[in-house]
C-alpha cells in the first residue's frame, strides 16, 4: 500500500483517539467546575475565530462581505449552522460572479 494511505489512516486514528479520549476523561466526572464548563463552552467560538481570522486579515472585499453576512445572520438567530451556511453561500456567490 502507498505511503499516502498510511498517513491518512494514521491521521484518522490519531484524530479519533484524541476525540474519544477527551470524552472518556470528561465523562468520569460527576460535576464539572464552572470554570471548566465555561472553557468548554468557549471552544466553538475559538474554533470559528481561528477559521475566520485569516479570511478577515488576508482576504479582500468578497471575504469581508461574506463575514458581514455571517455576522448579520448570527445577530438574528442562535444557529451556528445557519450563520455558516449564509456566509458560505455569500462567499461562493460573490467569488463566482465577482471573481
Amino acid at each position: 500500500m502507498s505511503t499516502t494511505f498510511w498517513i491518512i489512516l494514521g491521521g484518522a486514528v490519531a484524530t479519533y483517539l484524541t476525540r474519544i479520549g477527551g470524552y472518556l476523561v470528561i465523562s468520569r466526572f460527576k460535576h464539572l467546575h464552572p470554570r471548566v464548563e465555561a472553557g468548554l463552552n468557549a471552544v466553538p467560538v475559538a474554533v470559528l475565530t481561528t477559521l475566520f481570522a485569516p479570511a478577515v486579515t488576508e482576504g479582500g472585499p468578497v471575504e469581508w462581505v461574506a463575514m458581514a453576512a455571517s455576522a448579520a445572520v448570527a445577530l438574528r438567530s442562535n444557529s451556528f449552522l445557519l450563520m455558516f451556511l449564509a456566509g458560505a453561500a455569500v462567499l461562493v456567490a460573490l467569488r463566482q460572479f465577482v471573481g
